[in-house]
């Protein structure tokens, strides 16, 4: 008998604590039910007084201006934020993103910290370090747009980094790109066994045996950075093992006066022997790479490059490009990056700001941008995190003859730290500045 009663002891105590815990998981379960439809109730709370504070308001849109594709784009979203919002969208057109970082510099120092001339402005890298370093721009709003959960953050950190910095929501992405090459399929006949360069050494061999049929625009443009920061990052790779893990650090760390003579130095020497065999044998440079894709239109060059793949297949369906134009990305690395919108901490109309944000991230305006005969500018969006009809917009016909094939970009290079590029472009100008 003392055994049954023990026995019934121990299956009353088990029986509470198996009630208890449940008990306790449906009131974990109904708290955090209650905690998540208040943020949801808080969140859509937050973005409808975006929506009202932001309609018929004006937007300043700091961009670059210097491609027609990307401002017939932008007059596009001009339209739709001025249907959807009664927005009035001003693009304000740049030759250079620092100029716009100068102008917010200048209002801080003059404690305009509320009625800033610049609303939106269109930024990454080394600018975006700039301001994020002397809190010019405002803080965690675009991880609250509706439209940037599409962009999976969770598991994308390119579009929470730029340039290896964090972005604390300080910046929403637009779109992405990698260092694309292309050429003139009828100047270079891979059936005769000239193929066109795939690596950076076949690159400088190939301009050897191709004197004045290849150059880059001079910096501080952004594509020639590009390509000067490719080659510095794959000169480095191609080191010493020993020295490859010291460099492969220094790139990823702020350049200082301590080691930018060690780490640019391989960049000159590549350089110094590539140059004479560029067009007009490198006494004067390329200034825009709108310009570049004019020279190898008009024939004059054979091989160029772009950081935006779909770029070509829209400028040979504009003609600005001969139909012979084939694309490819190099075996041994594309530098790739995104770039990105961001607000000044004194923008007048923050609100509306974040309503056209929202709105280039949407998947209508992220699908247009990327058509070829649009823009060309590939997609922030994750297909994944998209409905069956938000993918279909995304659906194209059979690729144009000239675009980049399927995975052809075989390896992804991520950018060295955004203090390189003023110590790329301080050496460069020092040592091969050059009148246009």
């Amino acid at each position: 008998m003392p055994v049954i009663k023990s026995l019934r002891r121990y299956n009353i105590s088990r029986l509470y604590w198996v009630m208890l815990g449940i008990v306790l998981s449906i009131w974990m379960g109904i708290t955090a039910s209650t905690a998540i439809t208040r943020t949801s109730i808080e969140e859509q709370s937050y973005w409808q007084q975006i929506e009202t504070q932001g309609k018929n308001q004006a937007v300043y849109f700091y961009a670059w201006g210097g491609d027609p594709q990307i401002n017939a784009y932008l007059k596009w979203v001009a339209k739709q934020v001025k249907t959807k919002y009664n927005i009035n969208l001003v693009h304000v057109k740049l030759s250079d993103t620092s100029e716009a970082v100068s102008r917010v510099l200048a209002e801080k120092s003059a404690s305009n910290n509320s009625q800033g001339s610049v609303d939106l402005v269109w930024i990454n890298g080394a600018n975006f370090a700039t301001m994020s370093e002397h809190s010019l721009l405002l803080k965690q709003w675009s991880n609250k747009l509706p439209n940037f959960a599409l962009t999976d953050p969770d598991n994308n950190p390119a579009v929470t980094f730029d340039f290896g910095i964090p972005t604390e929501g300080m910046e929403a992405p637009w779109g992405q790109a990698s260092l694309t090459f292309y050429y003139d399929s009828l100047a270079i006949d891979e059936t005769k066994n000239n193929q066109p360069p795939t690596t950076l050494n076949e690159l400088a061999r190939w301009s050897a045996e191709h004197p004045g049929r290849f150059s880059y625009p001079k910096p501080p443009d952004f594509l020639g950075m590009s390509f000067l920061k490719y080659a510095l990052v794959m000169l480095h790779e191609q080191s010493p093992d020993s020295i490859v893990k010291n460099s492969k650090a220094q790139l990823n760390q702020p350049a200082t006066e301590q080691n930018t003579a060690l780490v640019l130095e391989p960049l000159w020497q590549f350089l110094d022997k590539l140059h004479p065999t560029l067009w007009r044998k490198g006494e004067s440079f390329i200034q825009s790479g709108a310009q570049m894709r004019r020279l190898v239109d008009d024939t004059e060059l054979s091989l160029a490059f772009t950081f935006s793949a779909p770029e070509i297949p829209a400028a040979v369906q504009r003609y600005d490009l001969p139909t012979n134009i084939r694309s490819y990305g190099m075996d041994d690395g594309s530098l790739s990056n995104t770039h990105f919108v961001a607000i000044p901490y004194n923008a007048s109309h923050q609100a509306g700001a974040q309503l056209v944000a929202n709105f280039l991230l949407s998947p209508a305006a992220q699908a247009h941008k990327q058509k070829p005969h649009i823009w060309g500018d590939s997609t922030v969006l994750v297909q994944s995190m998209l409905s069956p009809e938000q993918q279909a917009l995304f659906k194209t016909s059979t690729p144009h003859p000239s675009a980049l094939p399927v995975n052809s970009i075989k390896r992804t290079v991520s950018e060295p730290h955004p203090s390189w590029v003023e110590a790329i472009m301080q050496g460069w100008q020092m040592r091969y500045g050059v009148s246009p």
